[in-house]
């Protein structure tokens, strides 16, 4: 740490934490008889709290975002610079960096088109779920206005996109929802038995559980049916990869049935899983994408929802419809901050070379915690894509038995106490919260990753013997 803060600072901005401010996804009852941590400094792989802490950040920021990791003093300067040119302009009109950072994203996405800015990963989903709304309208007299959504994957903390939730903890008491989203199964492999397709080899199960949408689809009504919202790999609801068959059926049923097929990259995006989104992992090709998080590695607030030009033009057909453009607005989406620190943001990461970084330290991560599950037998499961991983803890191999939540969350607790930074699956989904979960920044190194794996083992450990 640089000695910022003196003693008396960090009283004061403890106090001040505890008497005003409302922390996300805490329970606040503990702080009435301990403090909150506060970080307070951050520098590549490292964070440290209000204590003096340090920290190997394993998790990117708490939530998969800071890819570049911390103290880009050049993102800092490319912010700097541009705030003070222009700060500001709502995106009724363009901007420098919002036109140059739309040419090279799109660059990075063959296929698509055009570049809608945002300010949340919540907020992108939402635009794209009124524009499948708008198209319905516009097109098929209001009834292709369906939405499905898959079981664990989540899109989002508004009413619209926890009404697109798969995890049923995170939408309970703040109900009633809203109409016209329609959940279908997850295509989680190691989950099979639990859909009685245990029996299938690893492709088989891919289609079956590809299938298993087309069976929603039918029940509803096709031509009930606008738009299918997935995430390439499931994040919070347990980082689940999918099984070999399963994107090539799903793209299928969606040609089939004139299903527009939204992927949601607010995880995945740029960079995450070793290329630049995690839908080019499997061949997907996508009428709507949405990214948040790893855009700009958390060094100021954007959003996108990037379409094809042949839904672009959807809103642009009968120039006479007062009724026909898409007419919606983020008062801050694409605030030229975020786009300007977007593009610095893309060129570390392509200088120094970080999508083939994933890839070879993602492949050490998994061999590290392939290892771990020959010695510990409370690991069921180990999956992921790139630096994005997961392990589930069971309490028995043969019947699949989740261990508790507050087992779990003590795990994480002891790799904090050794001074590694972990995530977990929680409140999520009911009696499912029983994932470890790793997203350490593109740059991490070696020695990194066998540090954090080395935590892991210790903490397992102690916890289950």
């Amino acid at each position: 740490m640089d000695g910022t803060f003196n003693e008396n600072d960090i009283s004061h901005i403890v106090d001040a934490d505890k008497a005003h401010v409302w922390h996300h996804l805490i329970q606040h009852k503990q702080f009435e008889t301990k403090d909150p941590r506060i970080i307070v400094e951050g520098k590549g792989m490292r964070v440290w709290d209000q204590n003096g802490k340090e920290f190997l950040d394993a998790v990117s920021g708490g939530v998969w975002t800071v890819n570049v990791g911390y103290g880009r003093e050049s993102i800092a300067d490319a912010v700097h610079a541009q705030l003070m040119k222009l700060c500001y302009f709502a995106q009724t009109a363009g901007s420098i960096p919002g036109s140059l950072y739309a040419e090279k994203l799109i660059s990075k996405m063959p296929g698509m088109s055009r570049v809608y800015y945002t300010n949340s990963g919540s907020e992108a989903n939402e635009k794209a779920f009124k524009m499948v709304r708008q198209i319905a309208h516009k097109r098929f007299g209001g009834k292709k206005h369906k939405i499905l959504y898959r079981d664990r994957d989540y899109h989002g903390g508004t009413l619209a996109t926890m009404s697109a939730g798969g995890q049923d903890e995170r939408v309970m008491q703040y109900g009633p929802l809203a109409p016209g989203f329609v959940r279908v199964p997850h295509c989680m492999e190691y989950r099979a038995h639990e859909q009685g397709l245990d029996h299938l080899s690893s492709e088989e199960y891919g289609v079956a559980s590809a299938n298993l949408i087309e069976e929603v689809i039918l029940r509803e009504g096709a031509d009930t049916i606008g738009a299918l919202c997935l995430e390439p790999v499931t994040a919070g609801g347990g980082v689940i990869t999918p099984p070999p068959g399963y994107w090539d059926r799903v793209q299928e049923i969606c040609k089939k049935y004139d299903i527009l097929l939204h992927i949601d990259e607010v995880v995945c995006g740029v960079g995450r899983t070793g290329t630049w989104f995690g839908y080019q992992q499997y061949g997907i090709k996508p009428d709507i994408v949405t990214m948040a998080k790893g855009v700009a590695s958390g060094y100021a607030a954007i959003a996108l929802c990037v379409t094809t030009e042949a839904v672009f033009d959807m809103f642009k057909d009968d120039p006479n419809d007062p009724l026909g453009f898409f007419r919606d607005i983020s008062t801050f989406g694409g605030c030229t901050a975020g786009p300007a620190a977007a593009l610095e943001n893309m060129r570390i990461i392509e200088e120094e070379n970080l999508l083939e970084n994933c890839t070879k330290m993602g492949e050490r991560m998994m061999g590290n915690l392939q290892a771990l599950m020959e010695k510990h037998e409370v690991i069921g499961d180990v999956r992921g894509k790139g630096l994005f991983l997961g392990v589930e803890l069971v309490a028995d191999r043969t019947s699949k038995e989740p261990v508790a939540e507050a087992q779990v969350a003590q795990v994480a607790a002891e790799c904090g106490a050794q001074g590694v930074i972990i995530g977990m699956s929680n409140k999520s989904v009911p009696g499912r919260n029983n994932v470890l979960c790793f997203s350490p920044a593109l740059i991490v190194t070696a020695d990194d990753i066998d540090l954090i794996t080395d935590s892991v083992d210790k903490a397992l450990t102690k916890v289950f013997g």
